[in-house]
């Protein structure tokens, strides 16, 4: 039954992320201009090339955000099973914790939190 259920909710996720695009490719009208084909940046008109090289500071610290984030993700099950997982889950917490704060005082130290 467990591997039936699975194989039936793949095959029904990507029945429907199809029939979404197909049904939208069907309906909507599409038209083809210069103007359309263009990115939009704020309502500038964009000038020179798109094949830029950006500044990695930039990588940098949406992989911090992204580290915290991902931090958060596994902070609430833990608070709503705090009481449930006792003293070794508490300690665990505090060992993600550390690492965690080593990682951000390693891109403090190095400089990847002040802005350009």
């Amino acid at each position: 039954m467990g591997s039936a259920a699975l194989i039936l909710l793949l095959i029904c996720g990507v029945a429907f992320a199809s029939g979404g695009m197909l049904l939208s490719w069907g309906i909507a009208k599409s038209s083809k201009n210069k103007v359309k084909d263009e990115p939009y940046e704020c309502g500038i008109p964009t000038t020179g090339t798109s094949w830029i090289q950006f500044n990695v500071g930039y990588y940098l610290f949406a992989l911090i955000f992204l580290i915290f984030d991902v931090e958060l993700v596994f902070m609430y099950p833990w608070a709503v099973a705090v009481k449930k997982i006792g003293i070794g889950g508490l300690i665990e917490i505090i060992v993600f914790m550390f690492i965690l704060f080593m990682g951000l005082l390693y891109a403090w130290r190095k400089g990847a939190l002040k802005w350009m």
